[in-house]
């Protein structure tokens, strides 16, 4: 069986440079994991479903409240970018949400997040910013943006 902790650990510390803090510590994730509502959705390589001989190599955690969901966190290990695996698995997390019952998905960004291009290309639009929200490793702070798609 695989252990979708390690698997989340694994591609996080591949996936999300030290220099934005962004990581979750195994701690968050496993409080998180037991927590009624949220969810996990993973991909290999080839866009299925990973087995024990096609690992993940992606993941996405969503909470659920009535109506909505949020995308918590969402990784593509690097030598897998680029490959459409992103965007699969945030269709793939919508379409969750949406027979789960909910209407809008959310997500969270600091403002200079490459993957905002992705998230537009799926539907999300900005809806608000938190000024100065992220503290960055060299002690600077960045926005967060807020983006919402309707499902």
């Amino acid at each position: 069986m695989i252990d979708p902790l390690d698997t989340i650990m694994h591609i996080m510390a591949a996936s999300f440079d030290p220099a934005w803090g962004e990581a979750w510590n195994r701690a968050q994730i496993a409080s998180s994991l037991d927590m009624p509502g949220t969810h996990i959705a993973m991909l290999s390589a080839d866009g299925s479903a990973p087995t024990e001989t096609t690992p993940a190599v992606c993941f996405a955690m969503t909470r659920a409240a009535p109506g909505e969901e949020e995308l918590l966190l969402i990784a593509v290990l690097p030598d897998h970018r680029k490959a459409g695996l992103g965007k699969r698995l945030l269709l793939l997390i919508a379409e969750s949400a949406r027979e789960r019952g909910a209407e809008r998905m959310f997500l969270e960004m600091r403002e200079n997040n490459p993957a905002a291009s992705l998230y537009r290309a799926v539907g999300y639009k900005p809806i608000g910013r938190r000024k100065a929200y992220y503290k960055v490793a060299d002690g600077s702070r960045l926005d967060a943006i807020t983006f919402a798609k309707t499902l």
